[in-house]
């Protein structure tokens, strides 16, 4: 099944999330829709079968920079976290993003 990708473009979606990682795993991905690498990653990210919570960050911007201070994680686009128990447990951005490290995350 493939990834299904739910708009994150709230502060209120955003502290529900990390509130709901304390009790499963959550995936964040940044996605850039003027950058091709981003456009690639995306395809990619959508072999991930899970909920997938999207940040377009041309878009969202102060969303993406709440995930910064609140992960520690410096911003990239594109970029995937995963986080747990509100803190990220995989991270990784541009060609590094593996779907099947984010899927073993998951477990």
């Amino acid at each position: 099944m493939p990834a299904n990708f739910i708009d994150l473009d709230s502060h209120e979606k955003l502290e529900a999330l990390f509130h709901a990682s304390h009790t499963q795993p959550v995936i964040i991905f940044k996605h850039s829709t003027s950058c091709g690498i981003s456009a690639g990653v995306y395809r990619e990210v959508q072999a991930v079968d899970a909920d997938v919570n999207l940040v377009v960050v041309q878009r969202n911007r102060d969303i993406s920079n709440a995930i910064s201070q609140l992960t520690g994680v410096r911003h990239e686009s594109p970029q995937a976290i995963v986080l747990l128990n509100g803190s990220p447990v995989y991270q990784a951005s541009h060609w590094d993003i593996e779907p099947t490290q984010i899927s073993l995350k998951l477990n």
